[in-house]
């Protein structure tokens, strides 16, 4: 199952839920979406030939990034960039979500393993606006 939150025409996420199957190659994301996000579902023996992707200078103006949830339960709460809150959704092990455009926040419902995946290099201090001022998640640095 696929899920988009849209508001005012612009997709602030894409969500693909563990049980989503198709046979083939598909991209959910539009093409000048910075951060693409596609499926592949091939059967054994198929072949991708061995490739490279050549250096393109890209102007990228947002930070997109994908989560994948490893184990767990995690809410996500949408927001517009003025802090009006739109909607929230409940990720589960397996899920994938694609956080394209507006503002975002989680909770974490049950203890979780997440995988994220941004466009870097990423600055902490100049990439991220808290809505809430004062707000802040300590970060678990790996020793």
């Amino acid at each position: 199952m696929i899920e988009n939150i849209i508001f005012s025409n612009i997709i602030f996420a894409t969500i693909i839920r563990a049980d989503y199957k198709k046979e083939g190659i598909f991209f959910f994301t539009p093409d000048d979406f910075s951060q693409q996000l596609g499926y592949m579902n091939r059967p054994k023996g198929y072949i991708i030939a061995p490739h490279y992707h050549n250096h393109i200078d890209r102007k990228i103006t947002i930070t997109q990034e994908v989560l994948y949830i490893k184990s767990g339960v995690v809410r996500v709460d949408f927001y517009t960039s003025t802090n009006t809150y739109l909607e929230s959704k409940i990720l589960g092990t397996g899920d994938v979500i694609l956080l394209a455009a507006g503002a975002h926040g989680f909770e974490i419902l049950e203890e979780a393993e997440i995988i994220e995946v941004k466009q870097g290099p990423y600055n902490q201090d100049k990439d991220k606006v808290h809505l809430i001022k004062n707000f802040s998640t300590p970060i678990i640095k790996n020793e």
